[in-house]
């Protein structure tokens, strides 16, 4: 029996999308590919574990620890420094303020100095001896701006410690950080203080647990959201956030 003329439109609009989505998976694995190429370790067995990366023409050493969470590079940051680097004219960081929450090790922060913003890099009390240490050994006199390290516990003192009169962000940049842990009421307060209502935010969101999921529905409550970028198979979304309201639409899509 002959086919319909619905019933073709319908096998033909399948394969179609077959088709796209096997090239947008193969897209993503190329792209995964490259930003993993950018990751080199050190070839002999050293006193402090280091990762090195290739990030904005410099080589970037980091100094992880592996009994915490917030010392170890995690690929979302990887996305967020190859997102900022392939896009720094669209994305031009050069004299922009920027506040990294949740920084870790410092990568982010240290990509965003090498392109020229004057970096705060923020975490918790505990992490700033590394964080610190990281930052200063990969932009000591490679920076136009020398960033600055400062502690920030999410939901805490967060006038006392950044006043909105006087604190003015271009950029708020996070990377992973919805994860495992009960302070996520408290992180979409950190980010509605710091942001102005010409701030960005770029966020590497990792999705794992529903709980954490959820988070992406009460983000939207303050902001409007954008996915800039999508990698299926890190299962990570890069995305751009702006207050409610102040989003303008992009005439073309960045590149990752």
């Amino acid at each position: 029996m002959d086919l319909t003329s619905s019933q073709h439109n319908h096998l033909q609009n399948e394969l179609i999308r077959e088709l796209e989505r096997q090239e947008g998976q193969k897209e993503d694995e190329q792209i995964v590919a490259e930003i993993m190429r950018r990751r080199f370790f050190p070839a002999f067995v050293t006193y402090k574990p280091w990762e090195g990366f290739h990030f904005a023409g410099h080589e970037i050493r980091i100094t992880e620890a592996t009994d915490c969470y917030g010392a170890v590079v995690w690929p979302s940051a990887l996305v967020l420094c190859y997102f900022l680097e392939t896009n720094s004219k669209q994305y031009n960081l050069v004299d922009k303020n920027v506040i990294e929450i949740g920084a870790g090790t410092g990568l982010v922060s240290i990509v965003a100095s090498l392109l020229g913003a004057v970096v705060t890099a923020t975490d918790l009390p505990e992490l700033l001896g590394n964080l610190q240490h990281n930052v200063l050994q990969n932009t000591k006199l490679k920076c136009k701006h020398q960033p600055h390290v400062k502690e920030l516990s999410w939901g805490i003192e967060l006038e006392k410690n950044f006043p909105r009169s006087s604190c003015h962000f271009d950029y708020i940049m996070a990377a992973d950080v919805v994860y495992h842990h009960p302070f996520l009421d408290e992180l979409l307060l950190t980010f509605d203080h710091l942001c102005k209502n010409d701030t960005v935010i770029l966020w590497a969101m990792k999705f794992r647990l529903d709980k954490e999921n959820m988070f992406v529905g009460r983000f939207q409550t303050v902001f409007d959201l954008e996915v800039l970028s999508d990698f299926p198979s890190l299962n990570i979304t890069l995305y751009k956030a702006m207050r409610k309201g102040r989003m303008k639409v992009r005439p073309s899509k960045a590149t990752v």
